[in-house]
Formats: C-alpha cells, structure tokens, sequence
C-alpha cells in the first residue's frame, strides 16, 4: 500500500518559503499571484494490505515523525 502525504503550515503561521516564491513570481512577471504557501509531499510505500491498519500507520508516522503538528497540518490518501 502506498500513502501520499501532504504537509502544510497553518494558518496564520509565518511562511518565509513562500513569500520567497511569492516574490520570485512577481520579479518573473507573474503579477496575478496573491499568496503562495509552500508545503511537504511525502511518499511512503509499506507492505500493509487492511486500509485500517494503513491508516492508523500513516497517521502515527505524522503524528510522531513526519509532521511537527504544533504549526503544520497534513492529509493522506491511500492507494
């Protein structure tokens, strides 16, 4: 089974990557840019084949691991 994990900051959290980005775009001349918000994509490939199970991994993973929970949010899905 394969879980597809994306990883954001939240609201209201300062993003210096994305105002980076942000500006970048607007120096290239892309001026219908209102905000840009940059995040993590993560794949993880394990041998579980009860969705149950896989989601109840996945979701240690985030918890303990992948994302830092205090300032980001994530969401996955899996194939």
């Amino acid at each position: 089974m394969k879980a597809k994990i994306h990883i954001t900051l939240k609201n209201g959290v300062l993003d210096p990557q994305g105002k980076a980005i942000s500006n970048a775009l607007h120096h290239l001349g892309f001026s219908g840019v209102k905000e840009v918000r940059q995040g993590k994509y993560i794949e993880v490939d394990f041998a579980e084949s009860d969705p149950k199970k896989a989601k109840e991994a996945v979701d240690g993973m985030c918890q303990k691991l992948l994302a830092n929970t205090v300032v980001e949010n994530y969401r996955f899905d899996l194939e």
